[in-house]
């Protein structure tokens, strides 16, 4: 571990030099690219550090252990650094652990109402409502791509994006099946009834990762918009249909007033999820990776029921119950986020 982390201090201060630089200052992308890889460092050397300064202030207290006026201070120091040392290690083989990619990246989030009709259309609202408020407490921003309203509320299915820091390293573990329990408005004799609605999370693809798409495998239909978009977005044929013919993955975007902002959009989300087929492929061929993770993230695993009338939420991948799903609704997801994060850290560092 001492080693990897010699070598990250190495390379932190060959940045910190580099960025001094004036060819590297007047070069904004080069200065953009080395600042990014420098502050992605930044906690993991300061926690480095720390421990170096343990390793110091231990080897002065075990020298005054000879020292008879000085021994009972030094055991006192030597245990409380010993048990700062052992909580330090434990941070620092976690952000020695491989990283994803994608942690960094902004995402597009699509919910579909699923098994249930009109009522998982409204939960499927429900999940939107409850993730633009996690957003928003998080400072992130949420831009809705296209919305397909449902016709007793909520949505059949809306995709949005959000942006903001480290968006995709707290929601990459919500794709999946969530399962709703509760009396629908329209029940007249109060029974509890089941609904889903499925959730993909998507990483937004950067610009230098080469997707090659061709013209020929694409199938790009225009037609009047139908959703939200301000006055006079029904005006023009503007909204854009895409189909990727290899695989028949469809994409829609019509928020957007301009056919061509809306194709841009819409190429936008094909691209992420082409990227991530690509990856679900990847993570085939390697099984043992596969294995570590928190469930496969395909929409028809069921990840979650939200229980209305015991006001209780379960996440069944780590037997995680929450007896306040009122407040999960609000958007205060921190504690599951949180909870989902440590255990896949867990299983990392274990191995599974």
């Amino acid at each position: 571990m001492i080693e990897r982390l010699d070598t990250i201090l190495e390379r932190y201060n060959y940045l910190t030099n580099e960025l001094s630089k004036n060819e590297v200052l007047s070069d904004v992308t080069l200065m953009t690219k080395l600042s990014k890889e420098q502050s992605s460092l930044e906690e993991t050397i300061e926690k480095y550090k720390k421990y170096k300064q343990i390793e110091e202030d231990l080897a002065s207290a075990s020298e005054m252990l000879s020292d008879p006026e000085m021994e009972e201070f030094a055991k006192e120091e030597i245990n409380s650094l010993t048990i700062q040392k052992e909580e330090l290690i434990k941070e620092l083989e976690i952000l020695l652990l491989p990283k994803d990619p994608n942690d960094d990246k902004n995402i597009i989030v699509e919910i579909r109402g699923a098994a249930g009709g009109d009522e998982a259309n409204i939960f499927a609202g429900d999940l939107f409502d409850m993730y633009c408020r996690y957003a928003e407490s998080q400072g992130w921003k949420i831009e809705v791509l296209n919305e397909v309203p449902g016709t007793a509320g909520g949505f059949a299915q809306i995709e949005f994006m959000i942006k903001g820091e480290k968006v995709y390293s707290k929601l990459k573990y919500e794709s999946g099946t969530h399962r709703v329990q509760r009396v629908p408005a329209t029940e007249s004799q109060g029974r509890v009834h089941t609904s889903t609605a499925t959730v993909a999370v998507l990483p937004e693809v950067d610009d230098d990762i080469d997707i090659e798409i061709k013209d020929t495998d694409l199938r790009i239909d225009v037609y009047r918009s139908s959703g939200a978009g301000g006055q006079g977005v029904n005006t023009t044929d503007s909204a854009v249909r895409i189909t990727y013919l290899p695989t028949n993955t469809v994409v829609t975007c019509q928020n957007e007033r301009s056919q061509l902002k809306n194709k841009e959009r819409a190429m936008q989300v094909l691209k992420s999820k082409i990227y991530e087929d690509m990856q679900r492929m990847q993570e085939l061929e390697a099984r043992d990776e596969r294995r570590s993770k928190i469930g496969t993230g395909d929409r028809s695993e069921k990840i979650r029921t939200y229980n209305y009338p015991q006001n209780r939420v379960t996440d069944h991948r780590i037997n995680l119950t929450l007896m306040h799903l009122d407040r999960i609704m609000e958007g205060k997801l921190e504690e599951i986020v949180e909870a989902l994060i440590n255990e896949d850290q867990r299983r990392k560092l274990a191995g599974e």
